[in-house]
């Protein structure tokens, strides 16, 4: 056994509401060596993301974590240690390798990133990861837009929503996001140049929207859920789509939140809901990974990062995507990079 030390978050008990520290707990063991075709991976970059609170509660479309496991989360490291002839020591490594320093892989699921020093490691938690693709498909096979149409995005500061807002206008619509305070909402029209955005903290959605469609919606890419869904729904068109890609604003709640009061609007203008798992739509990476490469390099689409440093500020970090304290992609720096 190595003399290294593995610090590991295991989730302690299933939340009720916010994360709190108490449900999860950072414990230490020996580094393990690899074994036969196994890789010994050093943990660079953690992803934080609203769906690691459904794997701490429940089963959803992978099972939940199981009390006293360690917390599931999408990372990115480099390969310190080999016995798998398809790695070697140095490689960097995506996978979901957990809240932890280090994992052991027999290389499951693990994508070897390329070493471009042109792109940052940080972009393949974001514009070239699954954010990326969520936002891609999202928008373009689900979303299907058309020059001219109106795509409105709700946490549209956020790393998949961000993303979403500027594939919209790439293909032609006028867009509208929402996002929570004065600070966002002037990024998202200032930097990434969205046509308008509400600022759901200080002035009322519904209102915003009729302010700033007012030829309705014929997209809605709804990662919030709840009473912001509803408002959109009053405003959509004949045959409009909603891409239902999260509803955080359930994911802390201890009692029903209301939503989906306005179904009726649906039926009446023959309106199509769709929710989608990124997970499913691997085998679009290949395309999206292209056009957003392009698109960066033409200057067509921005991305930004959050980083916070220190795998011990995980369970704290977290609760930023929920209280809105975070723009663009938030992820733990958990080691130096090689």
């Amino acid at each position: 056994m190595s003399e290294r030390v593995n610090r590991q978050w295991r989730l302690a008990a299933r939340p009720t509401g916010r994360v709190k520290e108490s449900d999860l707990v950072l414990k230490e063991e020996p580094v393990g060596d690899p074994g036969e075709n196994q890789v010994l991976i050093r943990v660079i970059y953690l992803s934080l993301d609203p769906t690691n609170r459904i794997w701490m509660a429940q089963d959803s479309y992978l099972p939940a974590v199981a009390i006293g496991g360690v917390m599931r989360g999408i990372a990115i490291g480099v390969v310190e240690e080999s016995r798998n002839p398809a790695f070697s020591r140095g490689d960097l490594v995506q996978g979901l390798l957990g809240w932890q320093d280090y994992t052991l892989s027999d290389g499951t699921g693990l994508t070897r990133l390329p070493a471009n020093p042109a792109i940052p490691l940080t972009a393949h938690l974001g514009l070239f990861g699954m954010i990326g693709l969520t936002a891609y498909v999202g928008v373009v096979d689900i979303g299907r837009p058309k020059a001219g149409e109106t795509l409105v995005v709700s946490a549209a500061a956020g790393a998949t929503g961000s993303l979403a807002t500027q594939i919209g206008k790439i293909h032609g619509c006028r867009v509208v996001g929402i996002a929570g305070g004065p600070e966002k909402c002037g990024w998202l029209t200032g930097t990434l140049g969205l046509d308008a955005a509400i600022d759901y903290k200080n002035e009322s959605v519904a209102e915003g929207l009729k302010r700033h469609c007012p030829k309705g919606i014929d997209i809605h890419f709804e990662n919030v859920g709840g009473a912001i869904l509803d408002a959109a729904l009053d405003r959509i068109n004949l045959r409009a789509r909603i891409v239902l890609c999260g509803l955080i604003s359930q994911y802390n709640a201890t009692e029903p939140v209301c939503g989906l009061m306005r179904l009726e609007r649906v039926l009446l203008n023959r309106a199509r809901v769709e929710g989608f798992i990124v997970s499913d739509h691997l085998h679009r990476a290949a395309e999206a990974m292209a056009d957003l490469g392009r698109w960066l390099v033409e200057g067509k689409i921005r991305y930004r990062v959050d980083v916070v440093d220190g795998l011990e500020q995980a369970p704290r970090a977290l609760n930023r995507l929920f209280d809105g304290a975070n723009i663009g992609k938030l992820m733990v720096r958990v080691s130096a990079e090689p």
